[in-house]
């Protein structure tokens, strides 16, 4: 089922806090928590996630961090979602093989398409755009240049 849970929230948030604040140093999840409002424990379990997907990759030791692993414009709010969908996969009702014929036949598909043409609009929209956004809005960024550092 497509719905805007807290974890996809702070997943989308993090992702572009890691964009717009980029530097030559990863960034680091505290950094992540401190900007943005987000328990860290929920950060961490998204960030792990994030990285097992190929959106963003770890870097360890002490002064490791975060990175993206694709340019901003090749990241799309569709592959951060999609990563958070799967971890909720396991509470989605609309697989559930129970129910009434009104909802197995009508409403459980009804909502998969909306939530397909949903995702369909999300591929639409890179990390580059919100940053871009950002940069738009008059959001402060910590990093002066806010150069991307992926190749």
């Amino acid at each position: 089922m497509f719905r805007l849970s807290r974890k996809t929230l702070f997943a989308i948030e993090a992702v572009l806090d890691i964009a717009y604040h980029a530097g030559p140093a990863p960034v680091q999840s505290r950094e992540i928590t401190r900007r943005q409002g987000i328990p860290r424990r929920y950060l961490e379990q998204v960030l792990q996630n994030l990285v097992r997907a190929g959106v963003l990759t770890g870097v360890r030791g002490p002064r490791g961090g975060y990175r993206l692993a694709r340019e901003r414009r090749r990241i799309t709010l569709a592959d951060i979602v999609g990563v958070i969908l799967e971890m909720e996969a396991r509470d989605d009702p609309t697989d559930a093989a129970d129910g009434s014929p009104l909802g197995l036949e009508v409403v459980r598909p009804l909502w998969r398409e909306m939530a397909d043409e949903c995702m369909e609009q999300l591929e639409k929209i890179t990390i580059q755009d919100l940053c871009n956004r950002a940069r738009d809005a008059g959001v402060e960024s910590e990093e002066p240049d806010r150069v991307d550092y992926t190749i």
